[in-house]
């Protein structure tokens, strides 16, 4: 994130590109303590995420400074430099980053995440890591996955991405405008402060500015539109995506063209404005709640905008201004290794997470504290000595080129060392095969190892219930009904299962049982959304989708061909009431118990059968990532019973107060001790920390289907 800034000590001089800034250094260092004490967990700054929008701002006003400089001086801009300069300044910090990252995989986190790291160092090498964080963010398989190691590559992804196009722009537009012009006047004047013997041509200079400044609004000004509306309706593509941030980096591109003018304000103006842009800084830091109101949207104004006041300000304010404190000596000293320093302190917490659990706030900052090391290291013996080297532009190609190799090649090496253990020995309790019916006995009891697995945790992720490859599942802010058929298609029975992924998970069980009874199974599954009249909020808002989804399945349900019984399933999402949620507690149960309770009655009034299965056991640890960390040692991921979420409570009491709805529970299958193993009978429960895998789920088809024919004999053959 930080670009290349050299020459004097000038705050309070004019903003030009080409001249070093003290007080932007120092925002620079601010920016970065915000990112880390927000990674700390430092809960009286919700928002410091809001420190990246600071660094688009600075990045955008410092290069475009430096293209529109170089545009005044020769009348273009050598594109190829502008990227050989690009390269030395960030590949390599960010190529030993990123390998020393892949070593830290291989050796701390589980072996589950290697093969997702390899391919993040992959996208991060290319810079394209915000691409794949949006697939993975919108992919709910993906969603609820551990951090990956590399995860604040996104925003250098985003930057990068942006400076592809950037500089052929503002190219396209300096030739525009020096055709225009050249039609007019071929007069040459000294350039002020330049080379002795240098000129430039008059349109180089102020005719420039507003062309400048409308190839800034054709970017910014759509992009921000952009940014607004997908916050709305997408707010976890929105974060990541490069076209709602591209506003931001043109933002301080215009800040660039208009600085000149600005640098001319009357000091008390400067100082005020200044100020005031800290403030709203701080404000927008500590204010800001992403769960309330969506990011980054117009909400990112506040930062974006304060750091524009800062870095217009600094010149005319001089040491009264921002300065007094950005121009100090330690502040600056953080802006300096703010790129290494960024680059070191994300990938040593996500290690530390993983050997240790959860880091409490003082873990977190000594950690941070930690990560400053390396980050010297690397600032003083990769960055500098790089970034400053005299490089021919061939050499420049051929060590990007390396530096890349070296990346991919360690990221492929990390890929081939992810492959299941092969053990000749036999299981130590007897495996279940699928379609047994394990929990019982001896074996149900947790044990530290088995011979086999299966799945086998690092195959865990995939082991699914056929509808998600299918394609039978209505994601998120979608509310088409989406729905596949198993079983025997032209049966007479037919049996309907609703729900969320916990109604997915069933699948598999429900599968066997339509094989074997000759049903039609039809499922109708929506990710993260309960079967519930009542309208839901997600992360604090409404989810409009669900509603829609849910209306246009009861509408499916008791239509015409309506289905001999319903199965439902899902972790309760919590209602509306009133139109907010309700408060934590007490409050939000009692919502969830009368949300389902008229859901059911509606359902029993129009006289289709109801089977509710009851929700399975959730947990903070993911079990399959356990599993793959702990093979002989399986009794240290079993968890115990009391701290599993109470999400089934709520149906059980609805359950009891509906006429006509059952409930099947079948957690002492999967939860049959004290201590829920994580393995039973040689088969892996979870393939995370609260979906069942596909072959334990089959496992229970025995137990499902006894319990289905006791509780509703009189609609299944």
């Amino acid at each position: 994130m930080r670009v290349e800034t050299r020459g004097s000590d000038a705050s309070a001089g004019p903003i030009l590109a080409g001249r070093f800034r003290g007080d932007i250094e120092g925002l620079r260092g601010l920016a970065l303590v915000l990112v880390l004490v927000g990674h700390a967990g430092i809960s009286a700054l919700p928002a410091a995420f809001v420190a990246v929008d600071v660094f688009f701002v600075i990045s955008g006003f410092l290069i475009t400074g430096l293209l529109v400089d170089e545009i005044r001086r020769t009348g273009g801009i050598r594109i190829v430099d502008f990227y050989a300069r690009r390269a030395k300044r960030l590949l390599p910090a960010a190529s030993v980053v990123l390998v020393a990252s892949l070593l830290l995989t291989y050796l701390f986190l589980p072996p589950i995440r290697w093969s997702e790291t390899a391919r993040d160092a992959l996208a991060s090498a290319v810079y394209s890591m915000n691409w794949r964080l949006v697939e993975q963010s919108t992919d709910y398989l993906h969603s609820e996955e551990a951090p990956s190691i590399l995860q604040h590559f996104w925003s250098l992804a985003v930057e990068e991405q942006f400076y592809l196009v950037w500089p052929l722009l503002l190219l396209v537009v300096a030739l525009q405008v020096s055709r225009r012009t050249s039609r007019h006047t071929d007069a040459r004047r000294p350039i002020s402060g330049g080379r002795p013997g240098r000129h430039r041509r008059t349109f180089l200079g102020d005719r420039m500015s507003p062309w400048l400044l409308a190839a800034f609004a054709l970017v910014g000004i759509p992009s921000l539109a952009w940014s607004i509306h997908l916050s709305q309706t997408e707010p976890a593509r929105a974060y990541l995506v490069t076209t709602t941030r591209m506003w931001e980096l043109a933002l301080g591109g215009g800040l660039a063209i208009l600085g000149g003018h600005l640098s001319r304000l009357p000091r008390p103006a400067a100082v005020a404005l200044g100020w005031a842009g800290m403030a709203t800084v701080a404000l927008a830091a500590t204010l800001i709640r992403p769960e309330i109101a969506a990011y980054p949207g117009y909400l990112a104004l506040l930062p974006t905008l304060g750091a524009v006041a800062i870095i217009a300000a600094g010149p005319a304010a001089g040491r009264y201004g921002p300065a007094l404190l950005l121009n100090r000596r330690p502040t600056r000293a953080v802006g300096a290794v703010s790129y290494s320093w960024y680059l070191w302190h994300w990938p040593l917490l996500v290690v530390a997470e993983a050997r240790w659990g959860p880091l409490g706030t003082t873990a977190g900052l000594a950690m941070i504290l930690c990560s400053a090391v390396p980050a010297v290291l690397t600032y003083h013996l990769v960055e500098n000595p790089f970034r400053y080297a005299q490089f021919s532009k061939a050499r420049v190609l051929r060590m990007g080129l390396a530096a890349t190799s070296v990346t991919v090649l360690t990221g492929i090496g990390l890929q081939l060392a992810v492959r299941p253990p092969v053990s000749a020995q036999a299981p130590l309790a007897g495996a279940a095969s699928p379609g047994a019916s394990p929990g019982g006995g001896r074996a149900a009891a947790p044990v530290d190892r088995f011979g086999r697995i299966t799945p086998d945790p690092l195959d865990a992720r995939d082991d699914l219930p056929d509808v998600y490859r299918d394609d039978c599942i209505t994601q998120a802010q979608d509310a088409s009904l989406r729905s596949c058929t198993y079983g025997d298609r032209d049966s007479a029975v037919e049996v309907a299962v609703a729900g969320d992924s916990h109604a997915a998970h069933w699948v598999p069980a429900l599968q066997v049982i339509a094989a074997q009874r000759g049903w039609r199974l039809v499922t109708y599954i929506k990710t993260t959304c309960s079967f519930l009249t009542t309208p839901i909020s997600i992360a604090g808002r409404p989810d409009h989708s669900c509603t829609e989804w849910n209306r246009n399945l009861r509408t499916a349900l008791t239509g015409e061909r309506r289905p001999r019984l319903l199965i439902v399933s899902s972790v309760t999402q919590i209602p509306l009431v009133d139109g907010s949620p309700p408060p934590p507690g007490p409050a939000t149960t009692d919502a969830q118990t009368a949300a389902l309770s008229q859901t059911w009655s509606e359902m029993t009034r129009a006289g289709l059968p109801l089977v509710v299965i009851r929700d399975t056991p959730s947990f903070t640890v993911d079990i399959a990532e356990c599993v793959s960390a702990h093979r002989e040692r399986l009794t240290a991921c079993a968890q115990p019973r009391e701290r599993a979420p109470t999400w089934g409570i709520p149906q059980e009491r609805a359950a009891a107060a509906v006429p006509d709805v059952r409930l099947a529970d079948l957690n002492d299958a999967i939860c049959p001790t004290e201590r829920c193993p994580a393995v039973i009978d040689g088969l892996l429960v979870y393939r995370d920390a609260h979906h069942l895998t596909a072959t334990y789920a089959r496992s229970l088809a025995p137990r499902l289907h006894d319990r289905l024919r006791q509780l509703v004999p009189q609609h299944l053959p």
